[in-house]
């Protein structure tokens, strides 16, 4: 069994992101990189929701920030009742987990 590390960004006052969604009030510094690259050189798998997978889905293909090759090769799960197919190889559908097959 592997162990789930939870890393979240959030504002002093519990929120993820604005009134629109938008995250950039969060300001990526080398002391935020250098954190994400040891989480990330320790982490077997990445566990998303739908949107925060959409978000990374639409930015770390074509990302030159440093850790972008790492968060791409690393094997995703998304765990949504909404996202139909997220090519990954886990999914959550009305409370219960299903593997999906890998093809």
């Amino acid at each position: 069994m592997r162990k789930l590390i939870v890393s979240n960004i959030a504002s002093l006052d519990g929120f993820f992101a604005g009134p629109q969604g938008e995250i950039d009030w969060f300001h990526v510094d080398a002391e935020f990189l250098e954190y994400s690259r040891q989480m990330l050189d320790n982490t077997g798998a990445l566990l998303f929701g739908a949107v925060t997978y959409q978000l990374m889905a639409n930015f770390w293909p074509s990302s030159k920030d440093v850790n972008a090759r790492r968060m791409n090769s690393l094997e995703k799960f998304v765990i949504s009742s909404t996202l139909r197919d997220a090519g990954t190889t886990l999914a959550y559908s009305k409370g219960t987990f299903r593997r999906k097959s890998r093809s």
